[in-house]
């Protein structure tokens, strides 16, 4: 009988991520286990998990807004049909272990199977945990956090762990050439690569600061990748019009993250706990920029915790493009970069992903829980 185990997190790569990292593990410990993501089917799940050749089933749900909207007044509605339509996902399926790893879609679900008696997990990436983790923590079987600050949260529930933010073992199987080949650089141009995450939400300011600064970057000898987010692509295309092909890549979104970790030598982004996690897989030395509207101001204490090792240099969003400038010089700096990386890989858990999976397999108890939904 074969390991089936549901998974479901999803509107924003951060919570994407992190479960298909499990998943990929899963499947190299039980090559013949089934598995399945719930998602929306307008969000970046829908496009990124059938690629994956996983599962995928969509549930009609979405988040509610902490402003009043007129979205919110159908939010009771979908929370209704979501349910029922997780109800009839896990009688088809019979998983024998929910897994959410966070966002709106994991509320429903993970609901759904604690009711139904189905073991269930849950993976927090942030320091400060999400709505449906703080609801469901003393419900579920397991949670498993990032940040040990993050225990504060879970005062009397026994079982929390901090295991780490999983992250795809792939990223670190890639060639410099081709990925240098990915972005149109020479290869054998051994100039600083600075690459730029100002895709993300509310990245407008990174965004702005690096086109004030681009031309000095570029005149000091670095070369940049840069992720603009598709808002903003049409705008900062006509930038790279102006450079060298081999100087400046411009795009409004990255597929192959894995070739732009490669290529980087810094990496400039928000605060985001995949973000960290995959640097300090790879020991990427970083500037981070932490998104100031960020729930209870978690990106600024993921950002200090990578910080305060020694593996990344903080720049408050409001002081942007001035201090960016100026921490850029500091850290462009050959033996500066080198102890960074160095930093940056001691304080990473590359094997987070890997844990989770066993206790996955653990709560599956052999695949002895019938499920009889």
């Amino acid at each position: 009988m074969a390991l089936r185990v549901l998974f479901a997190g999803g509107g924003t790569g951060g919570h994407l991520f992190p479960a298909i990292a499990i998943a990929d593990e899963l499947k190299k410990i039980e090559p013949s286990a089934e598995i399945t993501f719930v998602g929306t089917e307008d969000k970046i799940e829908a496009r990124v998990v059938p690629q994956t050749g996983y599962g995928f089933r969509t549930i009609w749900i979405s988040g509610f807004q902490r402003r009043l909207k007129l979205k919110n007044i159908l939010f009771p509605i979908k929370l209704i049909v979501s349910i029922f339509q997780t109800y009839y996902i896990l009688k088809k399926i019979k998983p024998h272990v929910v897994v959410g790893t966070g966002g709106y879609v994991s509320g429903p679900v993970l609901r759904t199977a604690v009711y139904r008696k189905i073991p269930t997990l849950i993976q927090e990436q942030n320091s400060y945990p999400g709505v449906t983790t703080r609801l469901l923590a003393p419900r579920v079987n397991e949670v498993h956090v990032t940040f040990e600050q993050s225990l504060k949260y879970f005062s009397g529930i026994e079982n929390v762990y901090v295991t780490g933010n999983p992250t795809r073992g792939t990223l670190e199987d890639v060639d410099n050439k081709a990925a240098m080949r990915y972005f149109g650089f020479d290869a054998e141009d051994k100039r600083t690569t600075i690459l730029v995450l100002g895709g993300s939400l509310g990245a407008q300011t990174i965004n702005r600061a690096v086109e004030e600064i681009l031309l000095k970057l570029v005149d000091a000898g670095s070369r940049v990748i840069w992720q603009t987010g598709a808002d903003n692509f049409i705008t900062y295309s006509e930038i790279k019009k102006t450079f060298s092909v081999q100087t400046v890549s411009v795009n409004a979104f990255i597929e192959r993250m894995d070739y732009a970790y490669c290529a980087a030598d810094v990496v400039i982004s928000r605060a985001g706990a995949t973000t960290i996690a995959e640097l300090t897989r790879l020991g990427k030395p970083a500037i981070l920029v932490p998104y100031p509207h960020a729930a209870a101001d978690h990106q600024t204490e993921n950002a200090l915790s990578l910080a305060s090792a020694g593996a990344a240099l903080v720049v408050d969003d409001s002081k942007l493009p001035v201090e960016l400038d100026a921490v850029l010089k500091k850290i462009l700096d050959r033996k500066v970069m080198a102890e960074m990386s160095m930093k940056s890989k001691m304080f990473g858990k590359p094997d987070a992903a890997m844990k989770i999976a066993k206790r996955i397999i653990t709560l599956a108890g052999a695949y002895g829980n019938s499920n009889n939904i």
